[in-house]
């Protein structure tokens, strides 16, 4: 297929190009065709061309970049108990920013009015366009329609159609919707881990998920299902009921519910992975132990991701990422594993902490609409 706008762009983004002569040679297009397709993306400001000096008496050596300025993203990352809302730039700068806290068991229609009052607040006048909106939720998305499928801890919000929710009331512009574990892997990748081949992000909040990010590519499965960890079953002495309405999930017995669950009998006043998280922080000795248990029992199910996939990271975030957690884990990660798939495996805490979903989505946003079909749809 012949090289358009949106290819070159793309080497522009990706870095494997950052002048003129950087794509003729990717290319292998003529020095005319290369100016017709740069002049394209300069026009609409899509691309900054900059001089730089050089040593010696040659002319200034000129360097093409993505303009990050030329439009903004909205985000919503969606947890159980709160948002995080942002508008960011193309780059992933936030630049500025609110938390909300609609609970998602309210059900759609105040939670999705929650997140439009905001954004709608934040998009000041003098920002640039909207270029799109995205949006994490803690359940399976349905990769086809964008909607929520069978969320378990999501009541009420089954096929919820999101994006026209947002278009309405919010901006007539694309709307990206991603679960909540999948924008995180792609957030920390981006941020850190940006090149290896595959990512593993395991979330402990108040629910279990997993964002899986293959070749620098989310990967969501057939149904958008894929890293549902949660809901996978283990053995427990005590049969505990899962909001999914099973019996024995993991989410039910090491999610942050479950250690709440567990905090209250003691006397703590936690009811979801928030609460833990501040416990955590403010190193109760119970919420402590617990939470390594928890790890212990996540870890016996990474164990089998670990060994299907061989991962270069496994990486931790959530309300419960911590070091005991993460140690917790490595306890029955490595025993549970063949040892050749854990023998380049790095296992670490998330840097990102809340703002990993917000940067993962702001890269599904940006990847979509300046990615090289969508660039050479919309240029002539």
């Amino acid at each position: 297929m012949p090289v358009q706008a949106g290819d070159i762009l793309q080497l522009i983004r990706s870095g494997e190009a950052t002048t003129r002569g950087d794509l003729l040679e990717a290319t292998g297009l003529s020095r005319m065709t290369v100016a017709q397709r740069v002049a394209l993306l300069l026009d609409a400001g899509l691309v900054v061309e900059t001089s730089a000096a050089t040593a010696g008496r040659g002319r200034p050596r000129k360097s093409l970049r993505f303009n990050h300025e030329h439009a903004v993203v909205a985000v919503a990352a969606v947890d159980t108990t709160h948002t995080v809302t942002a508008v960011t730039d193309l780059e992933g700068r936030v630049l500025a920013r609110e938390r909300i806290e609609p609970r998602v068991a309210d059900g759609p229609l105040p939670t999705l009015s929650a997140i439009s009052e905001s954004l709608a607040g934040l998009m000041t006048p003098d920002l640039p366009p909207l270029a799109g909106i995205g949006i994490s939720v803690p359940g399976p998305v349905d990769p086809a329609t964008g909607r929520p499928s069978e969320p378990p801890i999501m009541p009420g919000w089954d096929a919820y159609p999101i994006a026209e929710h947002l278009q309405e009331h919010v901006a007539e512009v694309p709307v990206h919707t991603a679960n909540d574990a999948d924008a995180a892997a792609v957030g920390e990748y981006v941020a850190e881990f940006r090149g290896c081949r595959s990512l593993v992000m395991v979330k402990v909040s108040t629910g279990i998920g997993t964002g899986i990010v293959l070749g620098g590519q989310r990967y969501t499965g057939a149904d958008g299902g894929a890293g549902d960890i949660g809901h996978v079953r283990v053995e427990h002495p005590v049969p505990t009921r899962c909001m999914c309405g099973a019996s024995g999930c993991l989410a039910a017995v090491a999610s942050g519910r479950a250690v709440a669950a567990q905090l209250r009998e003691l006397g703590r006043d936690a009811t979801a992975g928030h609460d833990v998280g501040t416990l955590l922080r403010a190193g109760d000795h119970d919420a402590l132990r617990l939470t390594r248990e928890a790890g212990r029992r996540i870890g016996e199910v990474l164990a089998t991701v670990v060994c299907v996939l061989n991962p270069e990271v496994v990486v931790v975030g959530g309300d419960l990422a911590s070091t005991s957690l993460i140690t917790g884990i490595r306890e029955t990660l490595y025993g549970r594993s063949l040892p050749r798939a854990t023998r380049h495996l790095r296992l670490a805490l998330g840097s990102l902490r809340e703002d990993a979903a917000v940067i993962g989505l702001n890269r599904v946003v940006v990847d979509a609409e300046f990615g090289p079909e969508a660039v050479t749809a919309r240029l002539p």
